[in-house]
């Protein structure tokens, strides 16, 4: 008695364990590093590539609260992310490689999971399974999906750089978090004035970009969350001031003033040698990278650690295939789960994969699926995905107004949020959770 897990990232390794805790037996099948996909450099499972950061830690925040149910329904994801946590503010942000590395050595050492290393090439329907396989699932398994189920959508996710800190230049930086909200030095901050920042715009809309041989690129899908920089940037002057580069909650202290336009640096590592640019995922060139963006102060000697890139992401039509206990409609014990279902970052796409192995170790126990409630953001998202009205279904991350409304009419945000997150914990603490 066993469940075929596909995948070792996020949704992958949090199914697997979900499965094992329940006294089941796992075959987890990971093609690294046998076969690597484009965007992925490390053998380690649960390798993130956009970020490091897993979002908002306040519970009264959608991607918090989030977070503290799938704390509350024992999370291995989570249990790692806190132990490998870097200063961010009020974020969650992780050292990835040590979080990687964490969740690697916890799976490997399972006895219940076994790990396959192999490329799967179709569903496997020998028992239950979780499909697992990310944005960047192979060709040969993405035609079996399309094959099977005949809609899978196709859009471009792209990736911030990744600069040392000791080539920052801090006489044209401080550091500082918004509102001086959390940590003094979670970011450094990277002002422009009016002058240099309408310079920057016009080299970033102008800059050559990489060639793309599999995307249509006079019209690519790209999810909103991910939009790389220069085409943000191609929507206005004024737009990445109202964006990655809002100004808003800062204030330089060299001018005592707010700057025009600022580039935040968010620390990749508990001893913040290197920064990702926050907000900058790219498409440029390489040298296009290093040319346009040394046009920010702060950067002009920056070394790169690491470059942006731009990778294929890929996921299912879900409401049209998907029940909102992530099993295929008419085809029992078949799960799938994180970014091909359509739920949108990391830790949606591990409370996804949480959700699919509960629920796959219920099925094979001969158990009702756990569907929780439309309060709770888990049970939200599900339902997202599953029932969107929507005739152009796009990936959805946690956020408030995909819960249901409060009986009682909150003007006040704050307020608001927070009895909206109560509600949902409150709801959570009633489920028969094991």
């Amino acid at each position: 008695m066993y469940v075929n897990v596909v995948g070792a990232g996020l949704a992958g390794c949090e199914a697997a364990y979900q499965i094992s805790k329940r006294g089941i037996r796992v075959r987890l099948f990971e093609m690294k590093p046998k076969k690597m996909t484009p965007a992925h450099k490390s053998e380690n499972f649960c390798e993130l590539i956009c970020s490091n950061s897993l979002k908002a830690n306040r519970i009264e925040s959608a991607a918090g609260l989030l977070k503290e149910e799938m704390r509350r329904m024992d999370s291995l994801l989570l249990r790692c992310a806190d132990r490998n946590a870097v200063p961010a503010g009020g974020a969650l942000a992780v050292n990835r490689e040590l979080f990687s590395k964490d969740v690697t050595d916890y799976i490997k050492n399972d006895p219940n999971i076994e790990i396959i290393e192999e490329e799967l090439t179709d569903i496997p329907l020998d028992a239950p399974a979780v499909i697992a396989t990310g944005p960047l699932t192979s060709d040969a398994l993405a035609e079996k999906i399309r094959e099977r189920f005949g809609e899978s959508l196709h859009f471009f996710d792209a990736a911030a750089p990744i600069v040392a800190a000791d080539s920052v230049d801090m006489d044209n930086a401080f550091f500082a978090s918004r509102y001086d909200k959390g940590e003094d030095n979670a970011y450094i901050n990277c002002p422009m004035n009016k002058e240099q920042y309408e310079a920057f715009h016009f080299e970033l809309v102008n800059a050559e970009r990489a060639d793309r041989h599999d995307v249509d690129v006079q019209n690519p899908k790209v999810y909103e969350g991910c939009m790389p920089v220069e085409i943000l940037a191609q929507r206005g002057l004024d737009t990445l001031r109202f964006g990655p580069m809002k100004p808003v909650g800062l204030r330089d202290p060299r001018t005592g003033h707010r700057p025009w336009a600022v580039l935040q640096l968010r620390t990749e590592n508990k001893e913040k040698t290197m920064y990702n640019l926050v907000g900058f995922q790219t498409n440029l060139k390489f040298p296009e990278q290093r040319r346009v963006f040394s046009m920010i102060p702060a950067l002009k000697n920056a070394e790169y650690v690491r470059f942006g890139v731009m990778h294929r992401n890929t996921f299912l039509n879900s409401p049209k295939i998907l029940d909102p206990d992530y099993s295929v409609r008419n085809m029992p014990g078949l799960f799938f789960a994180g970014q091909i279902t359509g739920v949108e970052g990391y830790m949606e796409s591990a409370d996804s994969g949480m959700m699919a192995g509960i629920n796959a170790a219920r099925f094979l126990k001969g158990e009702p699926s756990l569907i929780l409630p439309e309060v709770t953001m888990t049970g939200a998202l599900s339902r997202y995905i599953s029932g969107s009205g929507s005739e152009n279904f796009q990936p959805m991350g946690a956020n408030m107004g995909i819960l249901p409304a409060l009986p009682v009419q909150i003007r006040d945000k704050k307020e608001r949020a927070a009895q909206l997150a109560k509600r949902a914990l409150d709801s959570l603490l009633q489920c028969n959770i094991i």
